[in-house]
């Protein structure tokens, strides 16, 4: 019997927020596991003592039963604790008594990073169906542990060698001489060449890692590309997201340092170095031989020209042109790049400018005198 249409838009709930045809899910957990888990202190309801309650998936304040876990990280959305039907709620120490007497708690000074953590004890990363699909390819001299899952139509080139426990999706290309660390997921569609990978890194669909950097030099009939000689090195536990590309050096590495993440539709070009734990938002794009410092963020849009240092802890504002150096610790924002107190100082002397101007005839009155 065909299955309902509000069965097939609604999918397989158990509850809380992840449908079962895409997410799995595992539990129940008892609260005090739970608050181990996150790191945080287990309060129980008022109405009640037991500790060995359990709670069987997540959901958001508005929408979450007696059964599910939610949160609250940010105090525009603390009206929502009045109504809340959720179980189990993570907060900060700072509305631990505004909690409903039928919920139990979890208070942590980061509710975000604690919520992250009870999420993936109930939705935690799918494991490797280990097994290589008959479509695809394996060149001769590749190291493809019996543990990995090499997906449909997926080509993987002479020397290739992949550490333990890799998902590797279809269509995805990997080529010759490429080292990929274990526990990586290689989404479907990306291609990887001229490339180390550590372990733990996710690359999603469609991402491009060493193709050539965009290097060419001018002669007296045109251009003339540039041999590209270096690699790209992607340290452990980075996430490059959909449709990203990262090119490979020219002469030296381009590097992304451990534990960075790139949002979708990042470019990255030949020779460029970030430290560890760097952010780069959505349509963002820093030239070549550019350095980041660790923990720099730079946000959507951003430009970056080559050949510059931002240093450590940085704040790169979203549609920022950047120009020049940026010192550690720094905001910017604005193109040209400049302090976001200089910058909105400016914003508001051109708002004073524009209103004398719209208001200034001769006679004050906005018109123009007789």
């Amino acid at each position: 019997m065909a299955r309902s249409r509000e069965t097939s838009v609604s999918g397989d709930r158990q509850g809380g927020v992840a449908d079962s045809r895409f997410f799995t899910r595992q539990g129940p957990f008892t609260g005090q596991a739970l608050a181990e888990a996150a790191g945080g202190t287990y309060q129980p309801p008022q109405e009640r003592e037991d500790t060995e309650h359990t709670y069987g998936g997540i959901g958001p304040l508005q929408s979450a039963g007696p059964t599910e876990v939610s949160f609250l990280d940010n105090r525009r959305y603390a009206p929502l604790l009045d109504g809340t039907q959720a179980g189990l709620i993570i907060v900060a120490p700072a509305f631990a008594k505004r909690v409903p007497a039928s919920s139990a708690a979890i208070v942590s000074s980061t509710p975000y990073l604690a919520w992250s953590r009870v999420a993936r004890m109930f939705h935690p990363a799918p494991a490797p169906k280990a097994g290589v699909h008959s479509t695809a390819v394996i060149e001769e001299g590749a190291v493809v542990p019996a543990s990995c899952e090499i997906g449909p139509f997926v080509v993987i080139g002479r020397g290739v060698e992949i550490g333990e426990n890799t998902i590797i999706g279809s269509h995805a290309i990997i080529g010759d001489g490429v080292t990929i660390g274990a526990h990586c997921r290689i989404g479907a569609q990306v291609v990887v060449s001229h490339a180390t990978l550590g372990d733990r890194v996710t690359l999603f669909p469609g991402a491009k890692i060493g193709q050539d950097g965009f290097g060419f030099a001018v002669g007296p009939d045109g251009f003339e590309t540039v041999p590209q000689l270096g690699r790209v090195v992607i340290e452990h536990d980075v996430e490059i997201g959909a449709n990203s590309t990262i090119d490979r050096g020219s002469v030296q590495d381009t590097v992304i340092g451990a534990g960075s993440r790139l949002d979708n539709l990042v470019q990255i070009g030949h020779n460029t170095r970030l430290g560890k734990c760097c952010i780069v938002v959505s349509q963002a794009g820093i030239s070549g031989s550019t350095e980041l410092g660790d923990f720099v963020t730079v946000a959507a849009q951003a430009g970056l020209i080559g050949h510059i240092r931002i240093g450590s802890k940085a704040r790169i504002g979203a549609q920022c042109g950047v120009m020049s150096d940026i010192e550690a610790g720094a905001d910017v924002i604005g193109s040209p790049a400049m302090p976001f107190r200089e910058f909105f100082r400016n914003v508001a002397t051109l708002r004073k400018l524009s209103k004398k101007s719209a208001g200034g005839g001769q006679d004050g009155s906005g018109k123009d005198g007789d």
